[in-house]
């Protein structure tokens, strides 16, 4: 049965071209003259068309408004979108609402056939594949990154909204930040969680094999291909290939990568015919794309086809107050995989010392000097002696006054927390807007541990004697109704008691309904 295909377009003359060059491909043809039309028809035979090719200048409703609408009624039909406007501008704004694929008039009939043919595999693949895909009960998600800073907020927002879609995304900035880490939660998030992830460094790649690593060969298909061997692309089938430092990529393999895109298919050396796949793709870059490819190094096509969707990360010294919930997550898990939980504190003066460093590595800088203060420190307490490479590059860096303080006193009195039992500081969950100041992580837990570190709790008093268990449990209450926003149910579960025993304790020691 041939695949049904519906053209729109106001023009006479260009609907009778197209439905000839498609009629010749062996597809039966409808065709609507105007988005109004297109939508009667689309939902009168909501699943009977395999792809759409769409005009996007139109008197009443133009193909832009026709793409959101289809979205609405939650079409997954691929579109083809066409344009007498060549601006690229015009290409990136259809492609971020959705459409498969372009074609700029005058169209090549041979080009939209084999345009028209590759929506129809996709839709097929993506068909086939849907019953399969169920998120993995230990997907790495957006609830597993660990932040509290509102700069990062605007990022996990977009980030979310594309895990949701198959669009390409471009992840911009500098070594260290997290890009792999963005990739993993768009992947785990996304109905794809149930295939693999598969990750590439293009810049760690033999400049020889990287052909063959990407799309595969067969056996013989070069000296030394004494077996076949399957490409990433092929590996990554059903799921997501993760393309980090895609800057590196050699400018011949940058043309085979935009064709492996464009007709969801790639050609792995020595084979007799192309391999259908159905990938996600996500590249990462530290490099500025949009310089390389005016400086030639980039092809701008290629360029296009990965950025529909970028996402900047902003480096670690714009975002400070993570510096905090990470340390405590670095010591955790290395003390843990060490064997080293003997700390248990961490000196107020290397927080003040890491918020002044510039961190140049970012993240895995942070994680390295977490990682070598705990190797090195004999004692139960993280001090400024265990990170020698932050104070060699801060020579004049002096302790503010009321961390030189803290310094002087009792180690008793330093905020003390179990490494085993670090709380995670985590984004507002799948259901909160990012954005949305209520839902926010808070900057400090309330109560008497509110002068302390965020997520740990001193068990010395202000008279210096020990606290009591009522006074440290109302601490933990305090903070996990804060991190949990009120949800007494998620706050319960947290702290492994019932809901009424919660309600209970909230009564015993005096905290009310409207603190909580």
């Amino acid at each position: 049965m041939a695949d049904k295909i519906l053209i729109v377009d106001d023009e006479p003359v260009q609907r009778r071209l197209l439905e000839s060059a498609l009629a010749k491909g062996g597809h039966a043809v409808i065709a609507a003259e105007s988005g109004e039309q297109a939508l009667e028809l689309f939902d009168n035979e909501p699943d009977a068309f395999a792809a759409i090719v769409l005009d996007l200048v139109m008197p009443g409703l133009g193909g832009m408004e026709v793409m959101e609408r289809l979205a609405d009624r939650g079409s997954r039909t691929p579109i083809i979108v066409q344009t007498a406007q060549g601006g690229i501008d015009v290409v990136v704004q259809a492609m971020r609402k959705g459409a498969f694929d372009f074609a700029v008039k005058p169209f090549a009939p041979e080009k939209l056939q084999k345009t028209v043919e590759a929506a129809i595999r996709y839709k097929g693949l993506t068909k086939s594949a849907e019953t399969a895909r169920k998120k993995p009960s230990g997907s790495f998600t957006f609830k597993d990154i660990i932040t509290r800073s509102e700069a990062m907020q605007p990022v996990l927002g977009i980030a979310k909204k594309a895990a949701g879609s198959n669009i390409p995304v471009l992840i911009e900035g500098e070594s260290g930040t997290g890009k792999e880490l963005i990739a993993r939660a768009m992947h785990g998030s996304s109905d794809r969680a149930s295939g693999k992830l598969v990750t590439v460094n293009c810049g760690a790649l033999p400049e020889n094999l990287v052909e063959s690593l990407l799309f595969g060969h067969e056996k013989g298909a070069f000296t030394g291909a004494t077996e076949k061997h399957i490409g990433k692309f092929e590996e990554a089938n059903g799921g997501t290939l993760f393309l980090d430092e895609i800057g590196e990529l050699p400018l011949d393999l940058q043309v085979k990568l935009l064709r492996a895109i464009q007709e969801g298919e790639i050609d792995p050396i020595g084979a007799k015919r192309p391999v259908k796949v159905d990938v996600r793709l996500i590249s990462a870059t530290n490099r500025n794309l949009f310089e390389e490819v005016s400086e030639g190094k980039f092809r701008e096509d290629l360029y296009y086809r990965l950025s529909v969707l970028p996402i900047t990360l902003p480096p670690l010294r714009e975002r400070l107050e993570d510096i905090e919930p990470l340390v405590f997550h670095f010591i955790k898990k290395i003390a843990r995989e060490q064997n080293r939980q003997n700390v248990a504190s961490v000196d107020p003066g290397v927080f003040a010392a890491m918020t002044a460093h510039d961190w140049p590595g970012n993240i895995r800088e942070l994680e390295n000097a977490i990682f070598r203060a705990i190797i090195l420190c004999d004692t139960e307490t993280l001090s400024l002696a265990e990170f020698p490479q932050i104070r060699t590059q801060m020579p004049d860096f002096k302790l503010p006054a009321a961390s030189a303080a803290e310094q002087d006193g009792a180690a008793a009195a330093l905020p003390q927390f179990d490494a085993s039992h670090t709380p995670a500081i985590q984004t507002p969950g799948d259901h909160a807007t990012a954005a949305a100041p209520d839902t926010a992580v808070p900057a400090a837990v309330t109560g008497p541990a509110a002068a302390g570190n965020y997520g740990m709790a001193s068990l010395i008093g202000p008279d210096g004697e020990c606290r009591s268990l009522a006074d440290l449990e109302a601490d933990a209450i305090h903070f996990a109704i804060e991190i949990y926003n009120g949800r007494m149910s998620e706050v319960a579960r947290r702290l492994g008691i019932g809901r009424s025993t919660l309600y209970r304790k909230l009564k015993e020691l005096g905290i009310s309904d409207e603190a909580a």
